[in-house]
């Protein structure tokens, strides 16, 4: 496995981080982060608490899914040979999710007022659960990237855990980042919030026409079999 792939899933988690539902949650996050302030060490302990968090829960959903689809030598063997022909369609499904044009209403939320109730009130090591809580609360542009993006990259290089980890990792850019802001830099946490409001919109639409590039690709060399190398 290179590290081109390596680095393919690390950028599908930072593009699902500031895709409008994990951006919610990430927002609500770095929110119970904030109440640190004054305190380094908790700023930067929840930080890594909660990257740690959604980095375990895709992990573990990812290794399950990934092993038990590869455990079947049938569904193993249809997998490797339908895959890339697969691949085509999905990633222009997937680019019209992130342009807006399919899958807008859908959503799955486990970031209720509820837990953020329980956040407040038990500290810093909360962030864990919550962490793991906001990665597993799906919308149509993570559940996209997720199951449509990262899981048919991680059946082709039979990566049980690695290629989840570090999508996980991506996906607390934001948080990270925002940590380190408030600990170290306060004055510039309104300025850098302002500017990722702002390019979050333009990376999606980008991100979304080249999967639909990256799909029609696919989709004339390994279903229609054209050969496009010049």
């Amino acid at each position: 496995m290179s590290w081109v792939v390596v680095f393919s899933a690390f950028w599908l988690g930072v593009l699902t981080s500031i895709s409008p539902c994990p951006l919610a949650s990430n927002i609500a996050a770095i929110s119970f982060i904030g109440r640190q302030t004054g305190n380094d060490r908790g700023v930067l302990l929840s930080g890594g608490l909660y990257t740690l968090g959604r980095t375990l829960a895709y992990m573990v959903l990812g290794t399950v899914i990934v092993a038990g689809l590869l455990a079947g030598g049938e569904v193993s063997r249809f997998l490797q040979q339908y895959l890339n022909e697969a691949l085509g369609p999905l990633l222009i499904l997937l680019g019209m999710v992130l342009l807006g044009m399919i899958g807008g209403g859908l959503a799955v939320n486990f970031s209720g007022e509820n837990i953020r109730e329980k956040a407040e009130k038990n500290g810093v090591w909360f962030a864990l659960p919550l962490g793991a809580l906001f990665a597993l609360s799906f919308c149509p542009v993570s559940a996209g990237l997720f199951f449509g993006a990262l899981l048919p990259l991680s059946i082709k290089y039979s990566s049980f855990c690695l290629l989840p980890l570090v999508y996980g990792i991506g996906t607390a850019v934001p948080v990270i980042f925002f940590a380190f802001l408030i600990a170290f830099g306060g004055e510039y946490l309104g300025k850098a919030f302002h500017c990722l409001t702002q390019i979050e919109l333009w990376i999606r639409r980008i991100a979304g026409i080249i999967f639909i590039l990256a799909g029609i690709y696919y989709c004339l060399t390994c279903i229609y079999g054209i050969d496009l190398s010049f």
